[in-house]
């Protein structure tokens, strides 16, 4: 009896393992219409916030993050997701380095130092990871860039933009014009290089060419560049692997 009873909780633990080991698809392409489309989920715990504004080295553009912070009670108290361990509240929604934006952002604005006016990224819903300001680019060609790591798609359908959607390539001037996607659609981004001596900004996607809403070693790389000399930001392709 001990013995069957052993071998109960180790099939049952071997399933779980097995559970565990699935993944959640990156991408679900049943139901791709507008009209069936899963709606945004509205989370009323949430407030926006915006961080206090940073100015890239040498442009003269304030940079506002714009985000969210989860709002729920314990013990009787209103903690924010961004307490730390002393329930002292900072409220900060993005980190920054030099030439260097980080967090979950739904967007940015941007605002001309002396002027009043702000000018809002983009009104699509999109979940920003980074922002990262080009200095030596522009000390080059005078082409003042941001390159943002982002989800701009609800890819998995589950009525939300997060981390669980595949990541895209944008850029903008540094006040927010020609805000410009330069990954495919339902293309993952894995990586992206500057290489100053020519000013060219290499990428490289994963294309799910099997449809299984992952991204494996059975999918497809895409190696990419944009030269960035030239203004139109025009992406080319280049096959380093060869036939």
């Amino acid at each position: 009896m001990r013995k069957i009873s052993l071998l109960l909780v180790l099939v049952s633990l071997s399933i779980l393992g097995c559970k565990k080991e699935v993944e959640t698809p990156k991408v679900i392409y049943e139901n791709t219409s507008k009209t069936n489309a899963k709606p945004v989920k509205v989370d009323s715990s949430q407030i926006a916030v915006a961080d206090l504004p940073i100015v890239m080295n040498g442009t003269k553009y304030l940079i506002h993050p714009i985000g969210k912070l989860q709002v729920f009670t314990k013990n009787d108290k209103l903690v924010y997701a961004s307490t730390s361990n002393n329930d002292e509240v900072s409220f900060r929604i993005s980190n920054n380095d030099e030439n260097e934006i980080t967090g979950f952002l739904t967007n940015l604005k941007f605002q001309e130092i002396g002027s009043d006016s702000i000018k809002t990224l983009t009104d699509k819903p999109i979940l920003i990871e980074t922002v990262t300001y080009l200095k030596s680019v522009s000390d080059k060609t005078k082409q003042q860039i941001l390159v943002y790591t982002l989800a701009d798609m609800d890819t998995n359908k589950d009525g939300k933009w997060d981390g669980n959607d595949i990541k895209t390539l944008y850029l903008s001037e540094i006040n927010g014009n020609r805000f410009t996607k330069l990954s495919s659609d339902f293309q993952e981004l894995i990586n992206w290089s500057l290489v100053e001596a020519t000013n060219r900004l290499y990428f490289r996607t994963i294309d799910d060419t099997n449809k299984n809403g992952q991204f494996d070693k059975n999918d497809l790389i895409h190696y990419h560049f944009v030269d960035l000399n030239n203004k139109d930001w025009k992406v080319a392709d280049y096959n380093p692997i060869g036939k």
